[in-house]
């Protein structure tokens, strides 16, 4: 009949559901994409090693090293994209679970590393500018002094 829990609670449960059912099903949708690669880069090296058998070995050794760029471009365009849908469901499941994302420190510290190299530079100007100007205003003085010597009456 009717159920006891709040409209909250139920949401909870649904989406948790849901979450669990997507991410069961990105990980077959991976690894089938994997399987589907690898077919087809196996495939396309069958292929081209049957070309380069009749051109001979100068053929075989770029269908070998062609269809290792191929396969290798598919897994990394396959680890991109799961390793993206992981990290999705994995922040999608902390919100469900109520747990705040953590501070990004790695930012955090790069962004104050930055800030002491400028305050340090700025310091650094600063301080040339003030010994520059004092430098100048002895040289200013040291030309528009008067010597004033004394005489002597004999």
């Amino acid at each position: 009949m009717f159920s006891r829990k709040s409209t909250a609670e139920r949401t909870a449960a649904e989406a948790w559901d849901y979450l669990s059912s997507a991410m069961a099903s990105a990980g077959e949708s991976a690894k089938d994409a994997g399987k589907i690669t690898a077919g087809l880069a196996g495939a396309k090296a069958a292929e081209l090693a049957g070309k380069a058998s009749k051109s001979g070995n100068k053929l075989a050794g770029k269908a070998s090293r062609q269809s290792q760029k191929l396969a290798g471009k598919a897994g990394a365009r396959m680890n991109a994209a799961t390793e993206e849908a992981w990290n999705r469901a994995h922040l999608a499941a902390n919100a469900l679970a109520g747990r705040k994302p953590g501070l990004p420190w790695s930012l955090i510290l790069g962004a104050s590393l930055v800030g002491v190299a400028l305050g340090w530079a700025a310091a650094t100007t600063v301080r040339a500018a003030a010994e520059r100007r004092a430098e100048n205003e002895q040289l200013e003085l040291a030309e528009t002094a008067i010597v004033v010597t004394p005489t002597y009456d004999n």
